[in-house]
């Protein structure tokens, strides 16, 4: 006699997702992408359709998570870098993540400027623009 607490328990549904691991600009730009999105725009806040990301929730714990979200997007000018930008574009993109970081280690202020300052989104512009300007083949059309 089987009883309903025999069966095995439902596994947990694994979302798959691939990304390109090599370093051509087709690569970094769908990572690139993948990171600014999940550090700015990954969960929307019901009622106000206000999206925020990683960046604005780990940010709440004081000191460890601005340290945290630093580092994630010294990823995206790393990857900028190895891409080619100048290093203008690159001291650009530095100061955008240390102004960020700068002001979300401010409590409370620095938190609700999280929403408003999203320097990862501003450093994956300049990314874009760069990879759509001197790679154009990679460009993907959106729509």
């Amino acid at each position: 006699m089987e009883t309903p607490f025999s069966r095995r328990p439902a596994t947990a549904r694994v979302i798959d997702m691939q990304l390109p691991v090599g370093t051509d600009p087709a690569s970094v730009r769908a990572r690139v992408s993948a990171m600014e999105k999940l550090l700015e725009r990954s969960l929307v806040i019901p009622g106000i359709n206000v999206p925020i990301g990683l960046d604005g929730l780990v940010g709440l714990v004081p000191v460890l998570g601005e340290i945290v979200t630093m580092g994630m997007g010294a990823y995206i000018v790393w990857e900028a870098r190895n891409l080619g930008l100048p290093k203008w574009k690159l001291a650009r993109m530095g100061l955008n993540v240390l102004f960020d970081t700068a002001i979300g280690a401010i409590p409370l202020v620095g938190d609700a400027a999280d929403l408003v300052f999203r320097s990862n989104t501003r450093n994956l512009r300049l990314i874009l623009k760069h990879i759509d300007k001197h790679h154009p083949e990679t460009r993907v059309i959106e729509g």
